[in-house]
């Protein structure tokens, strides 16, 4: 085992200095990125034992395969070529020591700036870019 740092990504989006309305003031403003992730730190250990990687993709199919109508199922292919499969795969077990949460939502600007940025992401057309407006709409510390 060996300390390890897993990051988890969240809403991430690209700030235009174009949404700041103080740049009109002065015009002292650059791009950024708004984005929030999450750091696990802890003792990650690696595995490659069959019985135990079936069991891990078998209920991780299961999970997210319930929804469906006809869910697929790791029994449906033949054991051969789940076998074969499985060589192909490292598992790893990481026990969470702590967790530090990273938030940047251009807290550095004045109210103003942030909500141009809020409304200027709503424009954009993706997912994460709505996120991150939302979140910027709502987080005004």
């Amino acid at each position: 085992m060996v300390d390890a740092l897993a990051i988890f990504m969240g809403p991430e989006a690209y700030i235009s200095p174009a949404w700041y309305p103080t740049k009109r003031v002065d015009g002292k403003v650059v791009p950024t990125w708004n984005y929030t992730a999450i750091h696990a730190y802890g003792r990650i250990a690696f595995y490659d034992d069959p019985a135990r990687l079936l069991a891990l993709v078998t209920k991780l199919t299961a999970t997210h395969e319930a929804k469906r109508a006809a869910p697929w199922a790791v029994s449906d292919a033949p054991d051969g070529y789940i076998r074969a499969r499985l060589k192909g795969i490292v598992g790893f077990e990481l026990p969470i020591a702590s967790l530090e949460g990273k938030w940047k939502m251009s807290q550095n600007q004045p109210a103003e700036n942030r909500l141009g940025a809020a409304a200027g992401l709503r424009c954009e057309v993706g997912p994460s870019e709505a996120a991150v407006s939302a979140i910027m709409e709502t987080d005004q510390t």
